[in-house]
């Protein structure tokens, strides 16, 4: 059924593998769309109790997206695809009714950040490595990212990640809050079903509502966000930083 992800299921817990490990599983349309299936089926699913999502193999949870998704789009297309398979995603996975846990494997960047932050809970291998760096590439964060970044660390420190695309450590993810945990490599998929577990155990209803009393938040920020966004792919800066990535070389930006 998948060709991009796979999905386990075992005693009420759903491990959901994103498996690209050639391209440190970077997320292109089609993976984005079965991510999307896969929560649909859980959602459905009355024996599944908490969904953990992890990466192929031990470089990378998820390296960001795949520009070669984005690179030639307009800002309307852009916003067609933030709005249902970026942001939209993410949302629908922070909206999801139960628990989830990010285990992050390795690199976590751009998309692959954004993915993690939608989770419950981020555990993290001492080789993990965490960064928003869209604005190398001549955007931003679109998935939420800007919004997640700074309710789970602080708005300086989201500001400072996001306007110079640092990329931090685990142990510095841990600091500013970005994650729960962090333990060695080889025992990241046990603390994870060991935390997934204690949350099967509890009452699902009481889970769900927790749940939704956590994220009434207001989502305005997030189709502000989505706007913005879109409207990077009206400049030129954008297509040359793109270009640039996927060149191998230093992006010449314009300001235009």
């Amino acid at each position: 059924m998948f060709k991009n992800i796979t999905l386990e299921k075992n005693e009420g817990i759903a491990k959901i593998t994103i498996n690209r490990p050639e391209v440190r599983n970077a997320l292109n349309r089609e993976t984005r769309r079965e991510l999307r299936t896969a929560f649909e089926e859980l959602r459905a699913d009355v024996d599944t109790k908490v969904v953990i999502v992890t990466g192929a193999g031990d470089k990378a949870f998820v390296a960001g997206a795949d520009l070669n998704d984005l690179k030639d789009m307009k800002p309307t297309e852009a916003l067609e695809y933030v709005s249902t398979l970026g942001q939209g995603l993410y949302n629908y996975i922070s909206a999801f009714e139960k628990p989830t846990i990010a285990a992050v494997n390795g690199y976590a960047l751009g998309g692959g950040c954004e993915l993690a932050m939608a989770c419950d809970i981020r555990i993290a291998s001492e080789n993990a490595v965490f960064g928003l760096p869209e604005i190398n590439v001549g955007i931003f964060p679109g998935g939420g990212g800007t919004q997640r970044m700074q309710m789970l660390s602080n708005i300086g420190r989201a500001k400072e990640l996001i306007f110079t695309g640092e990329l931090i450590s685990a142990g510095e993810a841990l600091r500013i809050g970005l994650v729960n945990k962090v333990v060695p490599y080889a025992e990241l998929e046990k603390t994870t079903m060991e935390m997934a577990k204690k949350m099967a155990a509890k009452s699902p209803v009481a889970l769900r509502m927790a749940k939704k009393a956590i994220n009434a938040y207001d989502r305005g920020a997030y189709e502000y966000e989505a706007q913005m966004f879109a409207s990077c792919f009206a400049t030129e800066d954008q297509k040359e930083g793109m270009k640039a990535f996927l060149e191998k070389r230093k992006p010449v930006f314009r300001g235009k």
